[in-house]
């Protein structure tokens, strides 16, 4: 990969994964940890407001001779300040967490080719200006919670993530207006790819990646609404032949297919397959030995095989390696299946006139 990035001169796609998970190391554990912090802290200070409380009535049950009563109305007076101020941070760090969290989902919703609200093509200014955003008021909430500087890195590291995504986006605007120039078509079917069919298709393909009914809803009918006009028996695309408007769709496929926000759904197999496979390796004999308890005495060095050193140590057990070319067999076999359980999406024509 660096000989392709540095001698080649590639463009190397960072995952919006890496973005994530940077921003994640930085504030989901310290945020949790405030949470429950302050959760123990307002619960704390209203067992002290009850203590007092119920010291005040306990003190009245009872005949006391003269003298002057303990002063029950101050501490009573300051418990409900230190429980009233233990709530409210309480309730800050509860809107900390979770404006944090949706300030990481928001990252991956902005992160598109085109607009997930009217379907438009989102310029990379537009996008470096949004993960700004994002990115500041994620600053914002570190200054409020006191987080370390070794927390502010991560945070620093996300920061310098968007410039490489903001260069992908550049470099697919740029892939996808070579291809569609490279078919030589007329200004308005090219005008109708760029603006209409490749949007609709990638919004299709976000919708069928969408985990969550609501929004999987709202791209699908946002992509047939953007498919509607090309669908007119008055539009020039209807003029062509069956053949050229489904060789137009394919290339419109493949053009939609051209950005990938993540290979970690692959990398993330992997790391599966091989943490369900840890528990099934051997592990090796030394250390499976027990250790010895006791000190050593004459007797029992003088039991334990010693090595010749002019004949040779026959005592040692001949471990021997497991094969490589046994493992790396297996390492193709398994790269093969990945491969093969790997979804692919195969979409029916798009481009049919309405009846």
């Amino acid at each position: 990969m660096a000989h392709v990035e540095r001698d080649l001169d590639a463009h190397h796609a960072t995952d919006l994964f890496h973005l994530q998970h940077a921003v994640s190391q930085a504030m989901s554990l310290s945020l949790k940890r405030a949470e429950q912090q302050a959760e123990t802290v307002e619960a704390e200070a209203k067992a002290r407001r009850q203590d007092a409380c119920a010291a005040e009535q306990a003190y009245h049950r009872r005949r006391h001779g003269p003298g002057r009563p303990p002063t029950f109305a101050a501490r009573i007076e300051e418990a409900l300040s230190a429980s009233v101020q233990a709530s409210l941070a309480c309730e800050q760090a509860h809107a900390h967490r979770a404006e944090a969290k949706a300030l990481i989902g928001a990252l991956g919703e902005v992160d598109h080719p085109y607009e997930s609200q009217q379907g438009q093509a989102q310029t990379p200014e537009q996008l470096e200006a949004r993960l700004g955003t994002l990115l500041t008021r994620l600053e914002a909430i570190a200054e409020e919670a006191d987080l370390s500087e070794r927390l502010r890195a991560h945070l620093a590291k996300a920061k310098r993530l968007t410039q490489s995504l903001v260069a992908t986006l550049t470099f697919f605007f740029m892939m996808v207006n070579t291809r569609v120039q490279a078919m030589d078509l007329a200004p308005a079917i090219e005008q109708a790819m760029l603006d209409d069919l490749i949007p609709a298709l990638y919004l299709e393909r976000v919708a069928a990646r969408s985990t969550r009914a609501e929004p999987r809803h709202r791209l699908r009918a946002l992509s047939a609404q953007r498919l509607a006009p090309l669908r007119q028996p008055s539009h020039p695309i209807q003029s062509l032949d069956p053949q050229t408007r489904h060789h137009l769709e394919q290339v419109a496929g493949e053009c939609a297919d051209l950005f990938q926000r993540s290979s970690s759904c692959v990398e993330g197999r992997n790391g599966f397959r091989a943490l369900d496979r840890h528990g099934h390796r051997s592990r090796a004999t030394s250390r499976c030995r027990p250790r010895s308890s006791g000190r050593r005495t004459p007797e029992t060095n003088a039991a334990k095989p010693r090595a010749d050193p002019f004949r040779g140590n026959h005592n040692r057990r001949d471990a021997r390696a497991p094969s490589m070319d046994q493992s790396i067999w297996s390492r193709c076999i398994q790269r093969q299946r990945v491969l093969r359980s790997m979804p692919r999406i195969w979409a029916a024509s798009v481009l049919l006139p309405e009846a």
